[in-house]
């Protein structure tokens, strides 16, 4: 009996340590679905090819209903103007999920979260209140309607376990506008006219934006006085020592004057030495003399820096520093500068990693490889050493590509395989309505997120799992973003991306619009025959045979990676 029974003990054993996964040759048909183990830690974090998802805080997920409503904001507000009770706790929840993980998403970046003006304003576009995050009233604080700085620091720390970095929207250039709850700050802080004309340098950064909305004076090297507004106001919560005292020991460490956008830096960049913030997307850069961002860039390494050096066992990597900036209609063909008309500007001189790039939405309907071959281009000549930010919709972009949603899985293969930076925006992965009734103007961009289509609507599942293992993909292969392209087949269309740094190299070949079930895939001089491959989007192992792929599945797309 003993002996029978460590005979089944041992061929129990040998059974389950035969194989079970077979290698495709060429007989597609004995091509088997296997799970490919993603080795996070070897895979270097690289912000030129980052999968970067840009959110409305107060659009993506109410993670605490009771911060809803404060400073009795209750008026009625034009459609999809007013709060809604998106915050920083619904971030992190969905961060905790997983969400953002399955998305292949390896940083956030949020609309701001610092205090906004308490009213409202009455516009022709309708009744509005500052939800959106750009119209400050205090720097120095967080507005209760998005959470606490608690929430803040934990949304920081999660994300970060996770192996997602955070981006903070930053403004420099205004306050929020004057409403009978928020007067109007100093004279000698910010101009009140005239309104930009955008046609020269001097009218595009001299003025304010547009009317009402108080532009500070960037350029002006005279010391001002606090606001008493915002003195009383710290002087109420307690803390006015506390401010008055962080200010004196920055301006006597840096020697800077007393300059409006001085104490403005200051205050932007306590964020990221107090909680690590890893970068700053730069809102409205071409509004605020060059200079200023050299200076914002500067402080915010000093306390990148320090952070990094009071916990050491929180730093990710060696990355810098990070700054996208927007230069509103900057688009790549243009290199380095920005044309205001009687000047140029290279703002990638002035502490900027990364442009925002408006080109994208027009090109995207090029055939793939003129896409491609176009930015890899570009990217390795006038930009070489730098990166843009691509995008297809935005929160404030009235043209986006695909307004009506019809083709979502075109989108995701144009901005998630073009090179550069991706910046995927809030439904974009989940066809998110952009065309909502009753909505003027950028409103209608900015509807809540539709979590229930996600789990109700079956065309919405489909484009959801695409955007995944798209995203995925991209974020497990620096290549595809940081890489350099090329051409293997036209017909069918695969190319190859390499990204070489330091000892870490990465390579990979993608094909589109391939014919469904047997796929023939020329990789010949860059994958050797004999080399095991893994097609991601399939699940799929293959190995190399006379220069080919050759495998089976029922999508029009590959993605093939080295077998670790």
């Amino acid at each position: 009996m003993h002996r029978l029974f460590v005979l089944f003990l041992v061929l129990v054993f040998i059974y389950s340590c035969k194989p079970d996964k077979k290698v495709t040759t060429n007989q597609p048909e004995v091509a088997a679905v296997r799970t490919q183990p993603e080795n996070q830690e070897t895979v270097p974090f690289v912000w030129e090819g980052a999968n970067i998802y840009f959110l409305l805080t107060d659009r993506f997920n109410n993670g605490n209903p009771d911060n809803d409503v404060n400073f009795e904001r209750t008026n009625e507000t034009g459609e999809l103007r007013g709060f809604m009770g998106g915050d920083l706790e619904g971030i992190t929840q969905k961060i905790e999920e997983g969400y953002f993980t399955d998305l292949g998403i390896n940083a956030i970046w949020f609309t701001p979260v610092v205090e906004q003006i308490h009213g409202d304003t009455d516009e022709s576009t309708g009744n509005t209140y500052g939800y959106h995050g750009y119209w400050a009233k205090d720097w120095t604080s967080l507005d209760p309607n998005f959470g606490t700085r608690k929430d803040l620091e934990k949304l920081v720390k999660t994300a970060h376990k996770n192996g997602i970095r955070i981006l903070m929207d930053v403004v420099l250039n205004h306050t929020g506008p004057v409403t009978p709850k928020d007067p109007v700050w100093p004279e000698e802080w910010v101009r009140t006219e005239p309104t930009c004309q955008f046609s020269t340098y001097e009218n595009t950064t001299a003025c304010t934006l547009v009317d009402n909305l108080p532009d500070i004076y960037t350029e002006s090297n005279e010391a001002v006085t606090l606001p008493d507004a915002l003195l009383a106001k710290w002087k109420t919560e307690g803390r006015i020592s506390t401010e008055l005292d962080e200010l004196q020991l920055f301006f006597d460490r840096t020697g800077y004057p007393r300059a409006p956008r001085f104490y403005i830096i200051k205050w932007l960049t306590d964020y990221v030495n107090d909680l690590g913030i890893d970068g700053f997307r730069v809102d409205t850069v071409k509004h605020v003399n060059e200079n200023a961002w050299s200076e914002l860039y500067k402080e915010a390494s000093i306390a990148f820096e320090s952070w990094k050096k009071k916990h050491p066992q929180l730093v990710l990597d060696d990355n810098p520093f990070y700054m996208v900036g927007e230069v509103y209609n900057y688009n790549i063909s243009n290199g380095r500068t920005f044309d205001f008309g009687d000047k140029k500007v290279d703002f990638y001189n002035h502490g900027f990693k990364s442009l925002i790039n408006f080109e994208l939405k027009q090109d995207a309907d090029m055939d793939y490889e003129s896409i491609f071959k176009k930015y890899n281009t570009l990217l390795n000549t006038k930009l070489k050493g730098k990166s843009v930010l691509n995008y297809l919709t935005s929160h404030d972009d009235g043209q986006p590509y695909d307004k009506e949603r019809k083709k979502p899985i075109r989108a995701a293969n144009v901005l998630l395989l073009t090179p550069g930076a991706s910046q995927v925006y809030y439904g974009d992965e989940s066809s998110r309505d952009l065309t909502i009734e009753g909505a003027v103007g950028d409103a209608t961009l900015r509807s809540f997120m539709n979590w229930k289509d996600q789990d109700s609507l079956p065309g919405v599942k489909n484009t959801l799992a695409h955007w995944q293992k798209l995203g995925k993909f991209r974020k497990n292969h620096p290549a595809i973003g940081a890489g350099k392209h090329n051409r293997l087949s036209k017909k069918p269309y695969v190319f190859s991306r390499t990204y070489i740094d330091d000892d870490f190299k990465d390579k990979v070949v993608v094909g589109l619009d391939l014919p469904k079930g047997k796929k023939s895939l020329w990789v010949k001089g860059f994958f050797g025959d004999g080399t095991k491959l893994h097609e991601a989007y399939s699940d799929t192992l293959i190995e190399v045979k006379n220069g080919k792929a050759i495998f089976e599945s029922e999508y029009d797309i590959a993605l093939l990676e080295l077998v670790q």
